[in-house]
């Protein structure tokens, strides 16, 4: 946590929420702790700050009072501290950031560490979801910065294109359509299919793109629906089927060859990349540094298939 009141910030991550469970989530806590936290502010103030009825809690009026005073005072503290390091030239503070299962397992870890080596008074605290669980998240202020892949249709979210990445058919060595230089799309109902969760980025890309080919995604025959891409890519080894990935998830199994890897003919299956961050969110010194320094090294994230 930055220097501010931690008490007045978990009162408000619960009244954002109005959650006990995801303020501790949010704030790295244990529940006890923030039930702890709060009772010490009701105490201070000598009132009730929510209601608390069955399993759900409302912020009384004093509640809300507070609420309003407590995000421009939190404001407030972000900007002194953002401030007070510009003056010093010296980046710290907390960068949270929300990424697509793809993206945060394959594409970041490689920018995270070489930021670390940059800013070291910086902590870096990501979380991985699929995509539209990132977007809830970044919509509540959980995390500062998304990356996600495919649209985002919050008008209140700004999306800023980072790279373009391929999606390509994979499929066990021995698979019929492994014979093939280029899988034609209908073919692809011919045969079981492995496929990501439904909320999954992945999963709505591929869609798109074979709807446009004339194979309706209910139309594949789905044996499997897997919630990472590491769990897809064991199940196609394993001969479960075949599926469709990003291509920066095969940097290992090009390698090895485990993995046949096929494009699909008259379909080319790129996505966008994108940053994703409010509008009009308040961004930290360490956040602004942690984009710029992102976004410079996009064209890493490429992997030729």
């Amino acid at each position: 946590m930055s220097f501010s009141d931690t008490r007045l910030r978990v009162f408000f991550a619960v009244a954002k929420h109005l959650s006990f469970t995801r303020a501790a989530e949010e704030l790295y806590l244990t529940q006890p702790a923030v039930t702890f936290q709060i009772r010490q502010l009701e105490e201070h103030f000598n009132t009730r700050l929510f209601d608390r009825h069955h399993n759900r809690i409302s912020l009384t009026e004093a509640g809300a009072t507070v609420y309003s005073y407590a995000e421009r005072i939190l404001e407030l503290y972000r900007e002194t501290e953002k401030a007070i390091n510009e003056m010093t030239g010296v980046t710290r503070g907390l960068v949270k950031l929300g990424a697509s299962t793809t993206i945060g397992e394959y594409l970041l870890p490689r920018i995270l560490s070489g930021y670390n080596q940059m800013f070291p008074g910086v902590q870096i605290r990501l979380t991985v979801h699929n995509t539209r669980l990132v977007i809830r998240k970044l919509e509540d202020a959980t995390i500062d910065v998304g990356m996600v892949e495919g649209p985002v249709k919050n008008k209140n979210i700004t999306v800023k294109t980072c790279t373009e990445d391929e999606l390509v058919a994979i499929l066990p060595p021995g698979h019929p359509l492994a014979q093939l230089e280029e899988i034609p799309p209908l073919r692809l109902k011919e045969f079981p299919f492995v496929s990501r969760e439904e909320g999954s980025g992945t999963r709505a890309v591929i869609g798109e793109f074979l709807g446009k080919a004339g194979v309706p995604y209910e139309q594949l025959d789905t044996v499997l629906e897997l919630g990472s891409t590491e769990a897809v890519k064991g199940a196609v080894e394993g001969g479960g089927g075949f599926s469709i990935v990003s291509s920066a998830a095969l940097r290992k199994e090009m390698s090895l060859r485990t993995l046949a890897i096929r494009r699909i003919k008259g379909v080319t299956m790129k996505r966008k990349i994108n940053f994703v961050y409010q509008k009009q969110k308040f961004r930290s010194k360490a956040v602004e540094e942690f984009f710029n320094y992102a976004l410079e090294r996009c064209g890493n994230f490429k992997v030729d298939v």
